[in-house]
């Protein structure tokens, strides 16, 4: 299963560089994104050495089926808008 990653999770001043937005198609509910929660997520970095970055989903976000993945490092600006692996 695939999303795409939307943003950090963010505030009015605040921008949580460990914490993902992440929209996945398939999932229109709150309730249905809940069921994603604990599956991991994998981040391929594009060039020639394919690193995976590796997080897992810790809640929904919001009511229209977006989920918030958290991970150990931060994430690099260049993920947004970006595909994402959900296992």
């Amino acid at each position: 299963m695939q999303g795409t990653i939307a943003s950090f999770r963010r505030g009015r001043k605040t921008q949580t560089m460990n914490q993902l937005v992440i929209i996945v198609p398939d999932v229109a509910t709150r309730d249905a994104a809940t069921a994603l929660v604990g599956k991991e997520v994998v981040w391929t970095t594009p060039g020639k050495e394919k690193k995976e970055l590796k997080g897992k989903i810790s809640s929904a976000h919001g009511g229209n089926g977006a989920v918030r993945a958290l991970f150990e490092t931060g994430m690099p600006g260049q993920s947004i808008g970006t595909k994402i692996e959900i296992r």
